[in-house]
């Protein structure tokens, strides 16, 4: 086998040199050139990978209106999840009482017993 087969990233394999990389990184948003990390490894040909990420900052503020619109989409979507974990509490606690209820035969909650003994107590 050649060196060749044996390493694919071989400096004749790679289509960019570093200092052409290095200069797109910084002018590209959403990428970052790891040169310095990959050139203390001791790396075939000096060039590193760029990390694409998949959400990149936009390059310029959004207008006012697109703004206004998705804060409104997140209270929505705040306002939904917020009443769904509510309603699921609710529920949840409706079932228990009612299973304590099923399980216990009466009213599960003791503050809410009737106490038919006070009669020794008063004088």
């Amino acid at each position: 086998m050649t060196q060749e087969q044996q390493d694919p990233n071989s400096a004749k394999n790679l289509t960019s040199s570093p200092s052409s990389s290095s200069s797109t990184a910084s002018r590209v948003s959403g990428e970052i050139n790891i040169n310095s990390a990959s050139s203390s490894g001791g790396g075939a040909g000096g060039a590193a990978p760029k990390i694409h990420y998949p959400n990149p900052p936009d390059a310029t503020n959004p207008d006012a209106a697109t703004l206004r619109e998705q804060w409104r989409f997140a209270i929505r979507q705040y306002s939904r999840w917020y009443s769904h974990a509510w309603g699921t509490a609710i529920l949840a606690g409706i079932s228990f009482f009612a299973l304590g209820w099923i399980i216990k035969g009466s009213n599960p909650l003791p503050s809410r017993q009737d106490h038919h003994d006070h009669t020794s107590d008063e004088r």
